[in-house]
């Protein structure tokens, strides 16, 4: 390359250098209406931002508040930064951009499905509010009180002290029980009484008893109610209403099982134990097997009751031994 064509390109690289600067020149008072623009979106939004907690919040849905501010401050920033776009590049119209963040939306879309999909649970969970911070649930396996519920997840802690993180959309596709919806809860116990007691009188005792327990509720009433005649036992279903927290539930059935379990104790009614009875017999007895006369766990029977087994067989070998002889004896004759 000789000196003339060196010197040629270090003019045309000038030449765009200062096409650039004059461009940028001539750029600037576009750049500042942008910047200025940006600052005054800036402090709308956080603006608005504050007015919509304070708004939700008044309301008493603290964690609404977070989430709809969040989306208000956002949503003016991007406008915001459409409109400081606009004014930098005047031949760029606000329709190509929003035609172009349709399609970013879609891919982002596809790229973020499990995320995206949290978020609108978590919206719609604060929105429709099935339960609140605070509430004790049951989801997914897991029992706790909820500590904070975020777009993306919720927070519970269990009752022995661990955190458990649920995302939003597993709960609000699947089943959830809210054990504090309501300001009572009912609890049950199954007593076991002796097949020889009145129903009626253990009845009484078991419920007066329950009534005596702190913590137990005097409306809804306590109720108690013949259950099952089961092998050993006569049972008996009590009910009785507490408050719905869990440490009210566990820490009153045990008073009232405690408060039951004394109180039949002291009025003679009889709590048995599971019970068997095994028979074992030698079968060297002549009454052995034989249903016709009384012994121990064989009642004996009225009528033409079923003859021992070993009786039985005897005489069928020896009716068969019979028929054999006599046929042999035709045979011979």
């Amino acid at each position: 390359m000789d000196q003339g064509d060196l010197q040629d390109d270090i003019s045309g690289l000038w030449l765009k250098i200062q096409g650039w600067f004059n461009g940028f020149v001539d750029l600037l008072p576009n750049l500042f209406a942008a910047a200025l623009l940006l600052v005054l979106t800036w402090a709308v939004a956080r603006s608005l931002e504050y007015a919509t907690r304070r708004a939700i919040r008044y309301r008493g849905r603290p964690a609404l508040a977070v989430v709809g501010a969040a989306v208000v401050r956002w949503a003016v920033l991007i406008v915001g930064f459409l409109l400081a776009a606009t004014i930098v590049l005047p031949s760029l119209k606000p329709g190509d951009l929003l035609s172009g963040l349709g399609i970013g939306s879609v891919a982002i879309g596809f790229a973020f499905k499990d995320i995206l999909q949290n978020l609108l649970s978590g919206v719609l969970i604060l929105l429709r509010q099935p339960f609140r911070i605070g509430d004790q649930i049951e989801v997914a396996g897991y029992e706790g009180t909820v500590e904070d519920i975020e777009t993306r997840a919720t927070f519970i802690k269990t009752y022995d002290g661990r955190r458990v993180i649920i995302p939003n959309a597993t709960i609000y596709t699947g089943n959830v029980t809210v054990n504090t919806a309501y300001e009572v809860r009912r609890s049950e116990y199954d007593v076991g009484i002796g097949c020889a007691d009145d129903w009626d009188r253990a009845i009484q005792i078991m419920v007066a008893a329950a009534n005596e327990c702190e913590g137990v509720l005097r409306e809804p009433r306590t109720e108690a109610f013949p259950y099952g005649i089961d092998a050993y036992q006569n049972t008996i279903r009590l009910r009785w209403w507490t408050a719905p927290e869990r440490t009210s539930v566990v820490h009153v059935k045990g008073r009232v099982i405690g408060a039951v379990q004394r109180a039949l104790l002291k009025a003679g009614i009889d709590m048995p134990f599971p019970t068997e009875v095994h028979l074992i017999h030698d079968q060297t007895e002549e009454t052995d097997g034989d249903r016709r006369l009384q012994r121990e766990g064989w009642p004996a029977g009225e009528g033409d009751v079923p003859r021992p087994a070993r009786i039985a067989l005897a005489e069928a070998a020896r009716e068969e031994v019979e028929r054999v002889e006599a046929r042999r004896e035709k045979e011979k004759e």
